[in-house]
């Protein structure tokens, strides 16, 4: 009798009960074919289910990535010599060998870190969903692992799970947990190269007999426990592009995932199909993902599938204690606006230091996209992009309430003459128009020839205050033809 093997059946999208039930009289089948005979293929999802599973996600609009790990220890400078790329990449820009790089992993102790606080930081911000980096390419991780001791809690100092501490605050807070994981790794032997222990860039850059081995044994490992024991909404991949990673892995490696947790929702660096920084799948070849990735770019136009745009606030992802080139607070609030005009998501990132502190500058900036968001908000969140224009010349920005006669005009420039004029948007006869911020309906008039002009008095500028764009709230339909 097989009967208690059937528990190494999990999360097989709820049919669980159809194993358990069956019957054991007669000579029962062997618990593999069982599972293969109501196995799903997640590569040939219907659009209903990816739709229904991807809704949540498209409502959000805005996260929080978040880059941290040991290269927030030397903070872009080693051994007197500062990078003059992205902080994370420090191993591999400076060419420090893999015993010099463990140091700086012992030494990682964020006394300061706080999840409740960070947690709370998201929240007053109005993200929806963080996306966390479990590992980097430098293969050091932020849980407790099983399958390696070169993690948080047995090689540093600080000896305690961050992922731990940051989920559940995450889950107490309302916002979705996600995990970024490198498919490269710097550290791992079978990953690295022939050079081990002494990193060379041109490793990861050859084919890599051992790869395979990695793979199966310690990267789809590491994934698992990540899964199982941190329940994440998002696995985000990176570091696909190295020639040991074939398009066969990602294929395979999405059907893994999904099989784990069939709700899960991963980035399209799981395959091969990226094409370059815009981050979009290439057309020729069938590649899996569930969006794509521009990564410190806003697309120009506006794909009819699911994307999103991660972006920095300075130059570097990880930590620079020399990087001070901040973008401004209207400018992030503008790329917030744009991305989602044109149906996307804003992962904007923070780095915080090798304390466990956010910088100052971030989080001044999340404080005040958070103020604006507080009023803006429904033009932000469960919305979709308009037909046939997101946008109207420089400074109008196209916005649709998802289910809803409701469209949003957000000027990203206080408009002049206390006028403004909209092509794309005829009201609903009779109904009102309001700038968000403010109770009272607006003055405005439309004709076919002219389009829809609005007055807004500087009473009502007065009463709204400066502020980084104006919202105008208005029942209609796009006027796609004009």
């Amino acid at each position: 009798m097989e009967i208690f093997k059937f528990c190494k059946i999990k999360k097989l999208l709820g049919l669980l009960f159809l194993v358990a039930t069956i019957s054991c009289k007669e000579q029962p089948k062997n618990v593999q074919q069982i599972a293969d005979e109501i196995k799903v293929d997640y590569l040939a999802e219907s659009e209903k289910i990816f739709d229904d599973r991807m809704a949540w996600w498209r409502d959000a609009s805005f996260g929080m990535f978040i880059h941290w790990g040991p290269y927030a220890v030397p903070a872009g400078i080693h051994n007197g010599k500062e990078t003059d790329h992205i902080g994370e990449w420090i191993m591999n820009d400076l060419q420090i060998p893999i015993s010099e790089y463990e140091a700086y992993a012992k030494q990682f102790n964020p006394k300061e870190f706080d999840a409740k606080k960070w947690a709370k930081i998201m929240k007053d911000a109005g993200m929806k969903y963080v996306v966390i980096t479990s590992k980097h390419h430098d293969g050091f991780a932020l849980w407790d692992s099983k399958i390696s001791n070169y993690d948080i809690v047995d090689h540093s100092v600080y000896g305690k799970d961050l992922l731990k501490a940051l989920s559940k605050a995450c889950k107490e807070e309302g916002i979705k947990f996600g995990l970024y994981h490198s498919i490269m790794d710097w550290h791992h032997p079978m990953a690295q190269g022939k050079n081990y222990p002494n990193y060379d860039e041109r490793d990861s850059l050859r084919i890599n007999p051992e790869f395979p081995k990695y793979y199966e044994n310690y990267l789809k490992a590491q994934l698992k426990e990540l899964i199982e024991n941190y329940d994440p909404e998002i696995i985000w991949f990176d570091g696909e592009w190295i020639p040991s990673y074939t398009h066969e892995m990602g294929l395979e490696l999405y059907q893994y995932l999904r099989e784990l947790k069939p709700s899960i929702i991963i980035n399209n660096r799981v395959d091969k199909g990226r094409q370059g920084m815009q981050g979009m799948n290439s057309s020729e070849g069938k590649y899996i993902g569930d969006f794509g990735t521009p990564e410190q770019e806003i697309l120009e136009s506006s794909p009819d599938v699911d994307w999103e745009s991660c972006m920095t606030m300075n130059d570097t992802w990880g930590f620079k204690i020399n990087d001070h080139n901040w973008k401004s607070t209207k400018t992030l609030v503008h790329n917030l606006i744009d991305v989602v005009a044109k149906g996307g998501n804003y992962l904007l990132n923070v780095g915080p230091n090798a304390n466990g502190e956010i910088p100052k500058a971030s989080i001044e900036r999340l404080s005040e996209i958070g103020k604006w968001i507080h009023v803006n908000g429904e033009a932000i969140y469960h919305t979709e992009k308009l037909k046939h224009h997101f946008k109207q010349g420089e400074s109008i920005r196209y916005i649709k309430k998802k289910n809803s006669a409701t469209i949003y005009a957000v000027s990203l420039e206080k408009p002049k003459h206390n006028l403004i004029n909209l092509k794309y948007v005829k009201p609903i006869q009779g109904s009102k128009i309001y700038l968000l911020g403010f109770d009272e309906p607006l003055t405005y008039s439309f004709t076919e020839k002219n389009g829809l002009n609005i007055k807004i008095d500087k009473e009502v500028f007065k009463a709204v205050g400066e502020t980084y764009a104006y919202t105008l709230k208005i029942k209609g339909e796009e006027r796609s033809g004009f």
